[in-house]
């Protein structure tokens, strides 16, 4: 992504233009109240400028021709005032112009800012997630092999002190919890069993005997049958 912004010299050219017509408003506007001032310094010169009513007829011809001159300055002071204000309207439009044109290049400005602005911080979350991603994978193996290592110096009797310390309380906790399952359970009373085993396995060999004897009784019976027959 390109990060300068193309048009900077266009927007350096527009705002020299916009401060140039500030610069020409300020100063037509000036102008108007230089000429207004005149137009009331010969409005007084006027007024101080009285026809004589006596004198020769040279006093009072130079009298009339000066009043004439006053009023022709006071005349042309209200044209210079019509004239200033003229052309104020006309700087106030062209700086207004001017800061329209300003202003376009301005705000394709801030539009590139805020494009940079949120590449950036695309730019900044992606990193922050691959950062994350890297030390998740990375503690994890660190995880496995720290356990790996753990299992073998334990099986081998290496490792430091505290991991056999560590090793040797888990045996001990461990043998502790047998210990309590197996104090639960209930008694069992050998000799008990041992009797119950020989009572059934005596009662499984006189079982075993009544058969026979019951087959001998039948066989005297029949002897002694065939005795009487004959």
């Amino acid at each position: 992504m390109n990060r300068m912004f193309r048009l900077g010299p266009v927007l350096r050219a527009r705002k020299a233009q916009e401060d140039a017509a500030r610069g020409a408003v300020i100063q037509s506007r000036q102008e108007i109240r230089d000429a207004q001032a005149l137009v009331k310094r010969r409005q007084l010169d006027l007024a101080g400028a009285d026809a004589p009513s006596e004198g020769t007829a040279r006093a009072m011809v130079a009298s009339m021709v000066a009043r004439q001159s006053l009023a022709a300055s006071l005349s042309g002071a209200h044209r210079m005032v019509d004239e200033a204000e003229e052309r104020t309207r006309e700087k106030v439009a062209e700086l207004a112009d001017a800061a329209k044109r300003h202003r376009a290049v301005e705000m394709l400005a801030e539009r590139h800012a805020e494009t940079v602005r949120k590449h950036d911080l695309t730019v900044d979350q992606n990193n922050i997630d691959e950062i994350a991603v890297t030390s998740k994978a990375r503690n994890a193996a660190r995880g496995v092999e720290t356990g790996e290592e753990r299992a073998n110096s334990l099986r081998t009797g290496a490792g430091s002190v505290a991991d056999r310390r560590s090793a040797a309380e888990r045996e001990g906790t461990a043998r502790e919890t047998a210990n309590s399952v197996a104090a639960q359970r209930p008694m069992i009373d050998l000799a008990n069993a041992r009797e119950a085993i020989d009572a059934a396995r005596d009662r499984l060999a006189l079982d075993a005997k009544r058969p026979a004897e019951t087959a001998e009784h039948d066989d005297e019976g029949i002897s002694d049958q065939d005795h009487g027959s004959r």
